[in-house]
């Protein structure tokens, strides 16, 4: 069975990277394994601005943190500024967390010592903006901040989405609203991908 993704998806741009441990247990050959939107909605259950930043971000940092080589999955460290519960922090760290395979204290512990991916995601840690990555092998780092307000949604969606909540809306309306939910969303991940004011990168070592 193949999903039936929005047309969008097929333009966003995958996330490709170095899966060490993915080689050695002969899992992909080589090591190389290809994110690309659709498969990270299919483990977020739904795509909307928060699952699209999460992701855009993502990918943005790793740009910033490999730009000579692919990113190396389970030797990235994730922190958030604030706590798991606190807003959609526990969202956007699951979409982390399924790239970079960073995990907290209950994550894989590896085999003799090495290729482990425990304590790797941490929340409430002070920093400047939102979100860190950073490289083990190197320690070089990157602060984001992502702000999904610079890209308001339809005027209309407000109306369809108390409808549609509510068990008011007819099928009309539902399609409706769907449509603009993703469009904002397209408008994210493509018409803005690269967008400053969405995405605040701030450079460490």
């Amino acid at each position: 069975m193949q999903e039936k993704f929005p047309e969008f998806f097929k333009e966003v741009e995958s996330i490709i990277m170095y899966d060490p441990l993915s080689e050695v247990l002969g899992s992909i050959e080589d090591g190389v394994i290809c994110f690309s939107y659709g498969q990270i909605v299919k483990a977020a259950g739904h795509s909307c601005p928060t699952v699209a930043g999460a992701y855009l971000t993502c990918k943005r940092a790793l740009e910033v943190l490999y730009p000579e080589k692919l990113p190396v999955r389970g030797e990235i460290q994730v922190a958030f500024a604030k706590s798991q519960q606190s807003g959609v922090t526990g969202v956007v760290a699951n979409v982390m967390s399924h790239i970079t395979g960073a995990c907290a204290e209950g994550g894989f512990k590896g085999l003799n010592g090495s290729f482990s991916r425990h304590s790797l995601l941490s929340f409430s840690v002070n920093m400047s903006l939102h979100v860190k990555l950073t490289r083990l092998d190197t320690n070089k780092s990157v602060e984001l901040l992502y702000n999904p307000d610079v890209i308001p949604p339809s005027v209309r969606l407000q109306e369809l989405m108390k409808k549609v909540l509510s068990q008011n809306a007819d099928q009309k309306e539902k399609k409706e609203f769907g449509l603009l939910w993703q469009d904002r969303v397209k408008k994210i991940l493509i018409d803005n991908r690269y967008n400053k004011e969405m995405i605040i990168i701030k450079e460490g070592i």
